[in-house]
């Protein structure tokens, strides 16, 4: 009895090992159009085996790319495309690069910053403290849903101080939005049972 840790490694274990067995038995064929027969019905198997490949753009393309993939690319057949270079279809991508900027507090976000920023550049006046205040209500509802119990209007009034460098403090007046109305707008909403239903709880 054979034991798959003792037989060759699978390249693409998604088509199992039987069509690893019909690639490597097609590369031991000399007559050229026999080799190409296998071939075809080799890709037309795999498509059989992974129906939902057809929902990809070019499908077939990436069936035969598979299938000199699982050949070692040493496959020499006629295929309808050209035959996959082993560096460049192997190669990784180049690792994605992130954002190193620092965000003071993660519970606010990186927009929440942004808009300080820009209140920061506003000409003195009614607009700005409405858009101060505006601002200081988001980082309300966005505290109370990272710390459900409560929250003091002063706490926020510092970060908004904090995140702005001192430039923007509580305009005269403002008085931000009730914690309860917050935690309240924050929980989902239970569906009310239809009257019917209701009926039937009553009785």
């Amino acid at each position: 009895m054979k034991y798959n840790t003792t037989r060759k490694h699978l390249v693409l274990p998604e088509y199992g090992r039987n069509i690893q067995d019909m690639v490597d038995y097609t590369l031991t064929i000399e007559d050229k159009e026999e080799k190409n027969k296998a071939a075809r019905s080799i890709v037309k198997l795999m498509e059989q085996m992974h129906p939902e490949v057809r929902e990809i753009d070019d499908y077939q393309h990436k069936l035969w790319d598979h299938l000199h993939v699982m050949a070692d690319y040493q496959l020499d057949c006629d295929s309808p495309y050209p035959k996959p270079n082993k560096v460049e279809f192997e190669s990784k991508p180049d690792r994605v690069s992130y954002p190193s900027n620092n965000i003071r507090f993660r519970h606010y976000g990186k927009v929440i910053e942004r808009m300080i920023g820009k209140a920061t550049d506003y000409p003195e006046g009614e607009e700005k403290d409405a858009l101060i205040k505006t601002i200081a209500n988001l980082m309300k509802r966005f505290y109370l849903v990272w710390n459900r119990d409560s929250v003091n209007d002063d706490d926020i009034w510092n970060h908004v101080k904090m995140l702005s460098g001192g430039e923007l403090k509580k305009p005269e007046g403002a008085d931000l939005t009730d914690t309860y109305d917050i935690l309240r707008s924050n929980k989902p909403n239970k569906k009310r049972p239809h009257k019917k239903n209701r009926k039937h709880r009553n009785r």
